[in-house]
């Protein structure tokens, strides 16, 4: 059984040390001096909570949460506060960062156990989202076109998924498959947020399926927006002969040896513009037909439904 991650982030090695005793029996521990360093450890390390000290040179613990929860890959993550002041600004000060908990120091280690237990078993119950990507899932999307629907306002919805992943995964394995669906993911990410602002929104669907959500009028550039930054990094998901080559061998779902190009990423774009959308379901059907076209060209492209009615 997988053993739930903990990054730690304290400038304190004799803490560092009595935190790593007292949970390595039951969880995986990695370690940060200061918040700048907790923030790059964290995209690396994938960890399940953060406890991070209160007090730290660089950048302390309301800092890094507040950073923290400004990235939405991110925001979900539990996070403790540790401090050695029971000064009760101190406590406003980290839960109104955005810490999950506030502990002080000195403490009982099953005190922290017990803490930490409740805070991961609530985060896994209310939180829905893609364990891969921790983007939201399927409940949250279907929320999210309601409300947009609700609002009557232009909108258009991108189903974007990757193409040849199947003989990608069967050749490299799902470790490396894993790797290219969040790499994907943090592309939808920033040029939602580039061409949308913060409040753009990114659903992962599952496997390798995504979807977001934007303006009308910023659908297109936004779409192209992620198949060129797609296709820059596209070459290094592979060896140096398959790079060198431009594809790989593998076998389709009929049983097929077939030669297949780098992965590419398709996009379908549901409008609002062209046609009334009264249910979600209709977002769905659409953008299934939409990305099934743009499939079927062959390279990283977008296709936009131009029907009228």
């Amino acid at each position: 059984m997988r053993k739930e991650r903990i990054l730690i982030i304290d400038d304190d090695p004799d803490i560092r040390d009595v935190l790593n005793l007292s949970l390595a029996e039951h969880y995986s521990i990695s370690a940060a001096n200061n918040g700048k360093e907790g923030l790059e450890m964290v995209k690396t390390k994938n960890p399940d909570l953060i406890i991070t000290d209160y007090n730290m040179p660089v950048m302390n613990g309301p800092q890094f949460v507040r950073q923290l929860r400004h990235d939405i890959l991110l925001r979900h993550l539990p996070v403790i506060m540790l401090t050695g002041k029971g000064e009760t600004r101190d406590m406003v000060t980290g839960i109104e960062s955005g810490a999950d908990d506030y502990i002080v120091k000195p403490f009982e280690p099953e005190t922290l156990l017990a803490r930490i237990r409740m805070i991961l078993k609530r985060t896994t119950r209310s939180l829905d989202a893609n364990p891969l990507t921790h983007l939201p899932g399927n409940s949250s999307i279907m929320e999210e076109f309601q409300a947009y629907i609700d609002n009557g306002k232009p909108f258009a919805v991108g189903y974007a998924d990757l193409d040849k992943f199947k003989i990608y995964n069967d050749k490299y394995g799902f470790e490396h498959g894993d790797e290219v669906i969040r790499s994907l993911a943090r592309i939808l990410i920033d040029a939602t947020q580039q061409f949308c602002g913060p409040d753009a929104f990114v659903g992962h669907v599952g496997g390798d399926d995504f979807v977001f959500i934007c303006a009308d009028d910023k659908a297109d550039a936004v779409s192209q927006n992620i198949i060129d930054a797609f296709d820059k990094i596209s070459p290094s998901f592979y060896n140096d002969e398959d790079r060198a080559a431009g594809f790989i061998m593998g076998v389709d779902r009929q049983g097929n040896s077939v030669k297949v190009s780098l992965v590419s990423v398709s996009i379908g774009i549901v409008s609002s513009v062209n046609q009334k959308i009264t249910h979600v379901a209709q977002i769905g059907e659409l953008g299934a037909e939409l990305k099934k076209f743009a499939k079927s060209v062959g390279k990283s492209n977008f296709q936009r439904d131009q029907r009228k009615k």
